[in-house]
């Protein structure tokens, strides 16, 4: 089905590099030294101390997995957990190497079996009593955590809920990669990654309209999640140029009527391919059809001209593949005229 749908994101873009605002500094490769432990951080309202640069990690979401297996980690990854897609393939031989708990949540029990000496997590949901406990509870057994910036900074976090009282930047991700290298004393490897992404931010177009509108559809057919203002996909909009029309939405995922969507009329629309595909309106061929039959849906602007993005869930999330989405919505609106 993907093969048939003129996404916008396969043409070649033409349009110039950003050039409203440099991408957040990071250190060199060449400033990178090694870490003096013990290395103490303050990590999400958490004080965390590291005695030694962890040998035994076990990550409990995709999007924390990338990351360490992006610092070429996986030799000191013991377990993962918590996944929505494949991973990416540049880290799949690496990722065949590290023991899989679960595709969900694992047991606490699974956890602590793999003797990890850091648990690392993306999610608010894992540090809780549904999952492996709070990080309190695994400090207590000698255990340090490591919760993704992109959790709890501009954000207030109550158990597994998370509001978010500012939009998501993306020096929060570059902060992460930083942090994490420094925990694991791979301080070069982070410097490198962390220049990486700053050259593919700084070589995406944005677009040339002041005026482009998007929405971005996660999941439901009877009542859609559209992006709000503050997570990933608003970072997104705000890095091509583009306008979120949801924006005055304070919610990550706010459950919007069709009618509204119709209403605001986005010029390009941003589907979700879950892989997960557990209900009507996850999967990619289902959106397309609903938004192509559907009255209130198909005289919309983006759907008259077929005007999708297509992301994966995990690229709808913080994490690496943050960089990766703006270059495909840039590329997806760098053929409007």
């Amino acid at each position: 089905m993907r093969a048939l749908i003129p996404l916008l994101l396969l043409l070649v873009i033409t349009s110039c590099g950003r050039t409203d605002q440099p991408p957040p500094a990071a250190p060199s490769v060449e400033d990178a030294g090694a870490t003096r432990y013990p290395l103490t951080l303050q990590n999400c309202g958490v004080t965390v101390t590291f005695e030694r640069a962890p040998q035994r990690a076990v990550s409990l979401y995709q999007a924390s997995t990338e990351i360490l297996l992006s610092l070429g980690l996986a030799d000191r990854m013991v377990g993962t957990s918590t996944w929505f897609d494949p991973v990416l393939p540049e880290l799949a031989a690496d990722n065949d190497r590290v023991p899989r708990l679960a595709d969900n949540d694992p047991s606490v029990e699974a956890v602590l079996d793999r003797e990890p000496d850091i648990v690392t997590s993306a999610s608010a949901h894992t540090f809780t009593p549904a999952v492996v406990g709070d990080r309190g509870r695994l400090a207590d057994l000698g255990i340090p955590t490591y919760q993704s910036p992109s959790v709890c900074t501009d954000a207030v976090v109550e158990g597994e809920t998370v509001t978010r009282t500012g939009p998501l930047q993306m020096d929060t991700l570059l902060r992460e990669i930083t942090e994490l290298a420094q925990i694991f004393d791979v301080q070069d490897r982070g410097a490198a990654l962390v220049s990486a992404l700053q050259r593919r931010l700084a070589d995406a177009p944005v677009i040339p309209r002041q005026d482009a509108t998007v929405a971005f559809w996660f999941s439901g057919l009877r009542t859609p999640y559209l992006a709000g203002c503050c997570s990933a996909p608003g970072l997104y909009a705000r890095e091509v140029g583009a306008i979120n029309v949801f924006a005055d939405a304070e919610e990550d995922w706010p459950e919007v009527s069709w009618e509204a969507l119709a209403d605001r009329d986005p010029d390009v629309l941003v589907l979700a391919d879950l892989s997960r595909k557990r209900i009507d309106g996850d999967a990619l061929d289902t959106k397309v059809a609903f938004l192509e039959s559907n009255p209130v849906t198909r005289a919309m602007t983006a759907v008259r001209e077929k005007r999708y993005v297509v992301l994966t869930g995990s690229e709808l999330d913080p994490g690496i593949r943050q960089v990766g989405a703006v270059e495909k919505l840039a590329a997806g609106f760098g053929s409007m005229r």
